[in-house]
């Protein structure tokens, strides 16, 4: 059986609570104060700061000392050393994220499918859908999951996806990716809008649940113009 909502780990219901809070609030309004969050959720303080540490690190709210937690300026590209939803960073730029399933199903897996999500030969959860943001095509994408999680073909999916895996017990919590440049497919054309062979921006990332297995494997093919990504780096000394 699997488990409810109450599963998710409390910071993490904090954290998605106060997100659908940002995405409604302006720029540098206050947000709770850790003992107030503390008491609206029945919480210690410490799991009020892990809450509001995410939200900080993902550049949705920003802390002054002595004063308290405000929301952040919106900002348009992705630092990639954080693994952030599209439909948050969507809302961090002040526009309204949805999706349009084009097709949802439970088919066999692919030997590379099966090898990434550490399965033995079996079926897959396939969900191909374009992301937008304010009804314009950024994305589109192939996400398949684990074919335990067959339920997600009962969930909304033109929703938060990553909301359904947590009602189903499974929360994403950190991942890898890989991205490189490709032409456009002729797919790719009549579901994003743009003219076959378009240089797009393909991401491919590996997400593990809480316990650290396998639970996302995606392909997420963005149209250049419209998604940008933002690298922190460190410099090795020189030899």
């Amino acid at each position: 059986m699997s488990a409810g909502p109450d599963f998710a780990p409390l910071y993490f219901r904090i954290e998605q609570e106060l997100r659908a809070r940002i995405a409604q609030a302006r720029p540098h309004d206050p947000l709770p104060s850790e003992p107030e969050l503390a008491r609206e959720f029945g919480v210690s303080r410490m799991t009020a700061r892990a809450a509001v540490t995410q939200l900080v690190n993902d550049g949705l709210a920003y802390r002054a000392p002595g004063r308290g937690t405000f929301v952040a300026v919106p900002t348009g590209p992705r630092r990639a050393d954080n693994l952030v939803r599209l439909s948050e960073e969507i809302r961090k730029q002040g526009k309204v994220p949805s999706s349009r399933v084009v097709r949802a199903e439970l088919r066999p897996a692919t030997v590379i499918e099966a090898t990434r999500l550490r399965q033995r030969a079996g079926d897959v959860v396939a969900i191909y859908r374009v992301r937008q943001a304010d009804g314009d095509p950024v994305a589109f994408e192939h996400a398949c999951y684990p074919g335990a999680l067959s339920a997600l073909l009962d969930c909304d999916l033109s929703g938060s996806v990553h909301e359904a895996l947590v009602a189903l017990g499974r929360v994403p919590t950190r991942g890898t990716s890989t991205i490189t440049a490709q032409p456009a497919t002729g797919e790719d054309a009549r579901e994003l809008g743009v003219p076959a062979g378009t240089a797009l921006l393909v991401e491919e990332r590996l997400i593990l649940d809480q316990e650290g297995r396998p639970l996302e494997l995606s392909e997420s093919r963005y149209t250049g113009t419209k998604y940008r990504l933002d690298v922190a780096f460190g410099v090795e000394p020189h030899q």
